[in-house]
């Protein structure tokens, strides 16, 4: 007979003694005696970010003692699965007996699911089992690299007004010297293109600074 059990545990936060201790969502399924624990080592699981995914193996023995099950992935395999993409998964054993993990680095958002197949010491397993789904890095990321950028658009269009401004202002400071016999206009008139050409030259240098960042 095979169970199968969710544990959401929800992200919340138990207090033990003075520490604390983060429960997530695992799944569980149950084949015969045995429990299998499946789930994410760190969550939620980002994109892009290196994690595992962790397996927990226990016998009921009656009575609610449970055993750990030592050399699980003698004779079974993991698969895991994306949509049409599989990938046979390297388990290692972990330190606390009939505990084991793979590690995996996700590349896309969605649901991922676990295939177990082969036997457990003699009884057959044949399961998938679906995990927690893998998210943006939005979901923990701060400040967002959009609202950055619309930091940076916003500082290059102003930085582009000013310039117009003054493009204007020497225009007309110019028109109104245009009367006067001491003043030699187009050395005036070179001071102020100089000028609008270095902000405009620290304006270009502000996008390949931003678009190099990105």
């Amino acid at each position: 007979m095979i169970i199968m059990k969710s544990h959401f545990a929800l992200p919340l936060i138990f207090i033990l003694g003075f520490g604390f201790y983060f429960a997530y969502a695992h799944k569980t399924i149950t084949v015969e005696q045995y429990d299998i624990e499946v789930g994410w080592k760190e969550e939620p699981p980002l994109v892009g970010i290196q994690n595992a995914i962790t397996f927990e193996f226990s016998q009921d023995e009656g009575n609610g003692v449970t055993t750990p099950v030592t050399n699980s992935f003698r004779d079974l395999e993991a698969t895991v699965k994306s949509g049409s993409l599989t990938k046979t998964l390297e388990v290692l054993s972990d330190a606390k007996p009939g505990n084991y993990y793979t590690k995996i680095i996700p590349t896309k958002t969605g649901s991922l699911i676990i295939e177990l197949k082969g036997t457990l010491n003699g009884v057959p397993v044949n399961q998938e089992i679906q995990i927690e789904d893998v998210e943006s890095t939005d979901v923990l990321a701060f400040p967002l690299s959009g609202s950055s950028s619309g930091q940076d658009v916003s500082a290059l269009k102003n930085a582009m007004s000013s310039l117009q401004r003054d493009v204007t202002e020497i225009k007309s400071k110019i028109g109104n010297v245009a009367g006067g016999d001491d003043i030699d206009l187009s050395k005036a008139y070179d001071f102020g293109v100089f000028g609008l050409a270095l902000g405009t030259a620290g304006v270009i240098l502000a996008v390949f600074a931003m678009v190099k960042r990105k």
